[in-house]
């Protein structure tokens, strides 16, 4: 399809996009207690996996030790950025403060419920949740937060973006967010991409996407595409691929069952995979 959106198209993706994650079932799905047990395995597994390398081998040693500076754009709930601050305390990486952004008041206000049930005090005090879209990053923030813009320019470490950025391609706004995300990063700093691989056969919203939705609505990205405005930028490309073959809805069943799978699909057909990975990192 042709990416480009007509300016009277707009306003009614972003209403299509904030109905549905405003809505009792984007915060059953996107926040701990009720969320999937395949959400629940990849960030213990392949999300994790890819977090813990970044952090050991990408960011500056210098960082590891005076505290990690975190971002999530699109947080959801904020079970990702909860659990990867859970992950750097068990592996003994400080952490200075981490911030979690989605443009969902609901899942925002579901995010700041989370965190009061599940940090220790001398973690919740560290962590903080607002509003802010993904294609105005900065200046929503600023507000959100509370914080000056200089505060935030260059000082990020790493910053997390899981199934989020494709609503930014939808809207041709990528080329926003991250020049953004290349300014909240300090030199040195990297972003982690997370997000829908478009060569996956099986989504299941995407069949019923193409069935309710304009074209423009369920747009997925290649993984080009989902590299491409992060070289534009400036970024140095680390790693692109396809990988994880557990839905982050799977119960427990299908999730022993894809996971013992996984090994024999990513040997056969790697770029069929349910995810595209894009690790860039500020130089």
């Amino acid at each position: 399809m042709t990416k480009a959106v007509s300016a009277d198209v707009v306003p009614k993706l972003n209403g299509g996009f904030l109905e549905e994650y405003n809505s009792m079932e984007s915060i059953r799905k996107y926040t701990r207690e009720t969320a999937g047990s395949g959400i629940s395995y990849l960030l213990d597994h392949d999300y994790g996996r890819v977090y813990l390398d970044v952090l050991r081998n990408d960011i500056p040693k210098q960082r590891l030790r005076e505290g990690i500076r975190l971002w999530e754009f699109g947080c959801g709930g904020g079970m990702n950025l909860l659990h990867l601050v859970s992950t750097l305390d068990r592996s003994g990486i400080p952490l200075d403060h981490a911030y979690g952004t989605d443009f969902s008041e609901t899942l925002i206000a579901a995010a700041n419920r989370e965190a009061s049930k599940y940090l220790p005090p001398k973690q919740i005090e560290k962590v903080k949740f607002c509003m802010a879209r993904n294609e105005n990053l900065i200046a929503d923030a600023t507000t959100g937060l509370g914080v000056s813009k200089d505060s935030l320019l260059g000082s990020f470490d790493l910053i997390v973006g899981v199934n989020t950025i494709r609503y930014c391609h939808r809207l041709m706004r990528e080329n926003e967010c991250v020049a953004a995300i290349f300014d909240l990063l300090s030199n040195g700093g990297v972003c982690i991409i997370i997000d829908m691989n478009d060569k996956f056969p099986a989504f299941r919203s995407r069949f019923h996407d193409r069935l309710t939705k304009e074209e423009s609505a369920y747009y997925l990205p290649t993984l080009d595409e989902y590299a491409q405005p992060f070289s534009s930028a400036g970024f140095e490309i680390l790693k692109k691929e396809n990988f994880c073959w557990v839905p982050h809805s799977a119960g427990p069943g299908l999730t022993t069952v894809m996971k013992t799978l996984t090994p024999v699909l990513s040997a056969l057909a790697p770029s069929r995979a349910m995810r595209s990975l894009v690790v860039a990192r500020k130089i």
